[in-house]
């Protein structure tokens, strides 16, 4: 099961502080014009030059990496790319394209706690947030909710909203299957594949997409049953499609959707309203699954569901109203 971005980052920043060795944490706070990554993402460098994470396509991850090498700042300071002409030629940022970074020291003993109490906070699948002091440098982190989701800063504080990894669980293995595994983990969404079915499970052969044989009502229950989860039905069985969907329309899973035709899914909101769905249920259901394209093959049928899953995590991440 593949790790969100900023918990995988932090999982290197803890096993380099466990190792003795200072970091340098550089968090985008602002953009502005084009800019190839977000506000918050982030890029980690430790003392011996390991580095996690990205903030930019590549161009500069090189300075900031000669930056902390060479001796990182002692307090946290902030950076900032493209202002001038010659910035945007050495490190090739888009025309009128401008970046801030702030870059923040941490020391093993000093931020140690810190950093695994955010870890700890997103494996328990909370919203957490970091608040930094912009003149100690010393953070502390607090419990937030989807309302406080990404950064601002004042003269005294940068407070970085961090939302839990987004879990994905796909039922029934296929070719649609394994391209919605490949590129959703290639934007940032955490795998697993849930195949009921010996005669599908004991037959898949893709090493890099594991798969869990189980029910999957019961994976719904244990591990996707909160706002950041999504449950994929993704068999073409009823038998199999329809178990997932009752445990996840019944759940706290923001995203619920089927493969199938507008036929067949029309036929299969009837076979869920007879089961005891209510109609306010059913209208969770994003069946046909994806965006409509048109898809035919499985991998244009993965583009259309992972674009939507991107979309429907963007909105999440910016809702205002607590979940």
């Amino acid at each position: 099961m593949a790790t969100g971005a900023h918990e995988s980052v932090f999982n290197d920043v803890r096993d380099w502080l466990l190792a003795g060795k200072r970091v340098w944490l550089s968090t985008i706070t602002e953009t502005w014009g084009s800019s190839p990554r977000p506000a918050g993402s982030w890029l980690a460098v430790s003392s011996d030059g390991d580095w996690s994470g990205s903030v930019s396509g590549g161009c500069l991850e090189e300075d900031l990496l000669n930056r902390c090498v060479a001796g990182g700042p002692e307090i946290p300071r902030f950076i900032d790319y493209g202002i001038s002409d010659h910035d945007r030629d050495q490190f090739r940022l888009p025309c009128g394209g401008r970046i801030r970074l702030l870059v923040e020291p941490l020391w093993p003993e000093r931020d140690l706690p810190h950093v695994e109490a955010v870890l700890e906070a997103l494996k328990a699948r909370n919203p957490v947030a970091r608040i930094v002091s912009l003149g100690s440098g010393i953070a502390r982190c607090e419990l937030a909710d989807t309302r406080q989701a990404g950064i601002t800063v004042d003269a005294q504080v940068l407070r970085h909203g961090l939302m839990p990894e987004f879990r994905l669980l796909l039922v029934g293995a296929g070719e649609v299957a394994r391209y919605v595994a490949d590129f959703a983990r290639a934007a940032d969404f955490s795998v697993t594949l849930c195949e009921p079915r010996p005669t599908f499970s004991e037959g898949w052969s893709h090493a890099g997409l594991p798969l869990v044989q189980a029910l999957p009502d019961d994976l719904v229950s244990r591990s996707f049953n909160d706002p950041w989860a999504g449950v994929l039905a993704l068999a073409h069985d009823p038998r199999v499609d329809d178990m997932a969907l009752l445990a996840a329309l019944n759940s706290g899973a923001s995203y619920v959707g089927a493969m199938g035709s507008a036929r067949t899914s029309a036929e299969r909101r009837e076979r869920l309203a007879s089961l005891g769905l209510a109609q306010e249920q059913l209208g969770r259901l994003r069946a046909p699954i994806g965006i409509n394209i048109p898809s035919k093959t499985p991998a244009e049928i993965a583009i259309s569901v992972v674009a939507d899953l991107i979309a429907a995590r963007h909105h999440l991440r910016v809702a205002r109203p607590s979940l």
